[in-house]
C-alpha cells in the first residue's frame, strides 16, 4: 500500500532517510519535496498549506495512487492535516509528527514558546527583511533553525549537508518565509473556515523533550480534529524521524496495520 512522507522545516525529502528502508519493507514509500524546499520549485507564490496538500495529492495520483497514507513531521505534518480535511476520500490515514494544530500555536503563544519558535514570527515578517537576512547568512540561520526542540547535533553529517546545500539556494529562502507568512494568515483563515471532524484514523506522536508537549495533551487537542486518534511522546526532541527513526517506524507500521 502506498504511503506519502513529507518533511518539515528547514529540511527536504532527506529527512526520513533513516525510516523509509523500514517502511518499504511493508509499503510503497514515496518521500518528496514541499513546494519550493529542497529540489522542488514553486512555480507562484501560494506557500499555504492547502497549496502544498494540493501539490503533494497530484504527485500520487501521477504515480497511480488515488488513496494513500500520509505521514508528516513539522510543516509536513501541517500540509497533512489540511490534506486530510482537503481531500478526504484520497487520505487513508494521516500521522502527525510532533506539532499542534497551528491555530492553537499562535492562540498559546506566550514567552517560552515565543523563544523557541522565534522564527514563526521572523520569517512572517513582510517588507522582505527575512528574505535579506537569509541571503546574508543562509547557513547560519540555518544551524539557528536545526537547534529548535533541543535536538541540536542529533543530525547524520550527510544529512547536514543536504539541508546545507537547498538552504543555500535563493528559491528555497523564499519558500521558508513564504510558508511562515501564509502559516500566519491564510492558513489561519482556511483552518477557520473548513471542515473538521475528520474520519480518518490519525496517529501523533511527539518528542518529551520539546515543546509540543509542554502544555495539553496532544492527542486531546487533536482529538477535536480527528475524533479517531492516538498517540504518545517518544523520548526525543523535535526531529523525531532522525532522533529515534526506529521507534518512529514501528509506531506508523503497527499503527496502519491496526486500521
Amino acid at each position: 500500500p502506498p504511503l506519502l512522507l513529507l518533511h518539515g522545516f528547514p529540511q527536504t525529502h532527506y529527512a526520513w532517510h533513516l525510516v523509509w528502508p523500514i517502511l518499504a519493507r511493508t509499503h510503497t514509500v514515496v518521500a518528496c519535496d514541499l513546494r519550493g524546499y529542497g529540489d522542488s520549485v514553486a512555480l507562484d507564490a501560494d506557500y499555504s498549506f492547502r497549496g502544498m496538500a494540493d501539490d503533494q495529492v497530484k504527485v500520487m495520483r501521477s504515480l497511480g495512487y488515488d488513496s494513500f497514507a500520509v505521514v508528516g513531521h513539522d510543516r509536513g505534518a501541517r500540509v497533512a492535516h489540511r490534506m486530510a480535511l482537503d481531500h478526504p476520500a484520497a487520505v487513508d490515514a494521516v500521522a502527525l509528527l510532533d506539532i499542534l494544530p497551528t491555530a492553537v500555536v499562535w492562540s498559546e503563544m506566550d514567552a517560552v514558546l515565543a523563544r523557541g519558535y522565534w522564527h514563526w514570527s521572523f520569517l512572517a515578517q513582510d517588507g522582505g527583511l527575512a528574505e535579506r537576512a537569509l541571503a546574508a547568512d543562509p547557513i547560519g540561520f540555518l544551524h539557528g533553525f536545526l537547534g529548535i526542540g533541543s535536538s541540536a547535533g542529533v543530525l547524520a553529517p550527510e544529512a547536514l549537508a543536504v539541508y546545507e546545500q537547498a538552504a543555500l539556494r535563493p528559491s528555497v529562502q523564499r519558500a521558508f518565509c513564504g510558508d511562515y507568512r501564509a502559516a500566519a494568515g491564510i492558513d489561519l483563515e482556511h483552518d477557520a473556515s473548513g471542515r473538521r471532524g475528520s474520519h480518518q484514523p490519525a496517529l501523533v506522536l511527539w518528542g518529551a523533550r520539546g515543546l509540543v508537549g509542554r502544555g495539553r495533551d496532544p492527542v486531546a487537542v487533536w482529538r477535536e480534529i480527528f475524533p479517531d486518534v492516538r498517540g504518545r511522546r517518544l523520548e526525543a526532541g523535535h526531529f523525531l524521524p532522525e532522533e529515534v527513526p526506529a521507534e518512529v517506524a514501528s509506531e506508523i507500521t503497527d499503527f496502519l496495520a491496526a486500521r
